[in-house]
């Protein structure tokens, strides 16, 4: 916990000569609050403010800063392990108490546990991955698109109508009279098949209407991390109108990609009509995309502008010609969001997983949860939240 770092941090001040008791500390727990984890820099500048208060003490506490709040590296061997707790859920009466109980009255004790080895401290990773999307600034845009395209994106196998060499229940008949032409037709040996397995494919439907301008860029390097993966990916964005984007996600660079859908797609930041939409795609691309069981994943916030029962109808449809239906809702990310919209009241009753899309946590529980669909239908999955510390269903 953050806390506990704040405390083994003030032994180490002290140890080092700085004059930090438990009030200090615990003015530092309030300035910590007020000011935030929004970078390594603020969280110097305000335990400096709080804990130092003699100038020749600023070089040592540099040192100590710089030694302490270490951000952990692979193979870094002594750094220290990185998590973001936030300084809001710190109570300072609660700290209070430990505090006192954990710094001696007159110094750091020798026989406190030492500042390093399984010591967490703050680190702004962990803070990122649960902002949301639509308050990132410019820079924290780029580390979260490095962020997507690193991600392991598989998705469950599927079987074949190929077959291979295996301990399958089936017969290889050609190899049977193969094998036993040495034994003179005498059926000795009895060589199996298998069914040859591979990733299921993923057809990809995007909302960039006007409602999900915040989202509908970042969703666009998830797209692509996609297609980058491997995974047999179909793409698709609407607004008023549907088009098809899976050649333009084939590019080397991100840049090139992005400003390619751009000069694609003339409706961007439009109305949303997300029943037509879908049944465009049942109509011309169905036959021709959703004929090896894929994965249909629907990105959007359900605000819809068309009828509710033409979305109705053809969502169902959807929803019966492909392996698994998600839904991705980057409102869902909000903790009083409740799906009253007329879309979603249409859809959800043909929808398999309702999911966030709103942070890095959500697309990263997205990505465990492709790889390990079931073969079959599984039973449905409404509203998995992703916060701190729990997942509730």
């Amino acid at each position: 916990m953050l806390l506990r770092n704040l405390v083994h941090f003030g032994r180490l001040l002290r140890a080092a000569g700085l004059d930090v008791h438990t009030g200090r500390l615990l003015d530092a727990v309030r300035g910590i609050e007020q000011v935030g984890l929004a970078s390594r820099d603020d969280l110097r500048h305000t335990l400096r403010t709080m804990l130092v208060h003699r100038r020749e003490d600023f070089d040592r506490f540099d040192t100590a800063f710089d030694l302490f709040w270490r951000q952990h590296s692979a193979g870094g061997g002594g750094s220290l392990h990185a998590i973001g707790e936030r300084p809001r859920e710190i109570s300072v009466r609660t700290a209070r108490g430990a505090i006192e109980a954990a710094v001696p009255a007159g110094g750091a004790s020798e026989s406190a546990e030492p500042l390093t080895g399984s010591v967490r401290t703050w680190s702004p990773d962990d803070v990122r991955r649960r902002r949301d999307f639509a308050g990132l600034t410019p820079a924290e845009i780029e580390d979260a698109r490095v962020a997507v395209l690193a991600l392991d994106w598989r998705v469950a196998m599927r079987r074949s109508r190929r077959w291979s060499t295996g301990r399958g229940r089936t017969v290889d008949l050609r190899r049977v009279v193969r094998r036993n032409m040495r034994y003179g037709g005498e059926l000795f040996d009895l060589p199996r098949r298998q069914r040859k397995e591979k990733m299921r494919p993923i057809v990809l439907i995007c909302d960039i209407s006007g409602s999900m301008e915040t989202y509908s860029r970042m969703l666009l390097y998830f797209a692509y991390a996609l297609a980058r993966s491997g995974i047999r990916l179909e793409a698709f964005l609407f607004a008023t109108r549907l088009t098809r984007i899976t050649r333009y996600l084939r590019g080397t660079r991100s840049e090139d990609v992005m400003r390619a859908v751009d000069r694609a797609v003339p409706d961007w930041s439009g109305g949303t009509r997300i029943g037509e939409a879908i049944r465009a795609f049942n109509r011309q691309w169905g036959r021709r995309v959703l004929g090896h069981g894929p994965v249909v994943v629907l990105i959007s916030d359900g605000w819809d502008r068309g009828d509710p029962a033409v979305l109705r109808t053809e969502i169902a449809r959807l929803q019966r010609s492909c392996h698994r239906l998600i839904w991705l809702n980057p409102l869902l990310g909000s903790p009083d969001y409740e799906p009253l919209t007329r879309g979603m009241q249409a859809a959800l009753a043909h929808v398999d997983d309702f999911l966030p899309a709103h942070n890095l946590e959500s697309l990263e529980a997205l990505a465990g949860h492709l790889a390990t669909l079931a073969a079959g239908r599984a039973p449905r999955t409404r509203g998995i939240r992703h916060a701190p510390g729990r997942m509730a269903g």
